[in-house]
């Protein structure tokens, strides 16, 4: 497997613009994830992780800086090329929203199946399935999570995290994770802080599931 970095940035910035003039939420960000490695992003609201995770997954371009996918710097390439990448080589997780409250997010996903007649332990095993291979049906180089497992139950989130674990070891995709989770992230290869728009390696205390 190569060792070489699947996502690189360097030197990233993204200042928006707002009424009281230019807020700056990135501020000269440098990373690295590898291949099979599972990088957690943790910080508070409104301290960048989604604006990192944009321009990470070229749908937002930085202010300054460099995005470079398997090598491939693609921060000149124009809106067509960046959606055929995006299409080939990039995976997208979002919150699990929509939930009927009285499910979890494994039963809101197998409720389909299970009206059209399958048994429950077969839907069920189907949903888990579903839940954490959706992102994946590309075969994606890079996956990118913003809060994957914000709105699951605890067993759901860790279950969704294994799957998510075991598929980046296997087929050695790289993950970013935004995360308010820090059970989670304490399970992951590396985790780094975003602080007034900086990135801090925190030390991953890592303990087997």
């Amino acid at each position: 497997m190569s060792r070489s970095p699947i996502l690189s940035v360097r030197g990233l910035t993204r200042t928006y613009d707002t009424a009281n003039g230019g807020l700056t939420v990135l501020k000269g960000v440098d990373l690295d994830v590898m291949p099979g490695e599972m990088v957690g992003l943790i910080g508070p609201s409104g301290s960048g992780k989604s604006s990192l995770l944009h321009a990470a997954g070229l749908l937002e371009k930085p202010t300054e800086g460099t995005v470079a996918i398997d090598g491939e710097m693609v921060g000149d390439l124009d809106e067509r090329a960046r959606t055929r990448l995006r299409l080939s080589r990039i995976g997208f997780v979002y919150q699990f929203h929509h939930l009927l409250a009285e499910f979890d997010a494994r039963d809101n996903v197998a409720l389909p199946m299970r009206i059209a007649g399958m048994s429950l332990a077969q839907a069920r095993r189907q949903a888990e399935e579903t839940l954490t291979t959706r992102s994946l049906a590309n075969k994606p180089r890079l996956l990118l999570a913003d809060e994957p497992t914000g709105n699951l139950d605890p067993t759901t989130s860790q279950s969704v995290f294994e799957s998510l674990r075991d598929l980046a070891k296997t087929t050695g995709v790289a993950a970013l994770i935004a995360t308010h989770n820090m059970e989670l992230a304490g399970h992951m290869d590396r985790v780094f802080a975003l602080k007034d728009g900086h990135l801090e390696e925190r030390a991953a205390q890592s303990q087997a599931y």
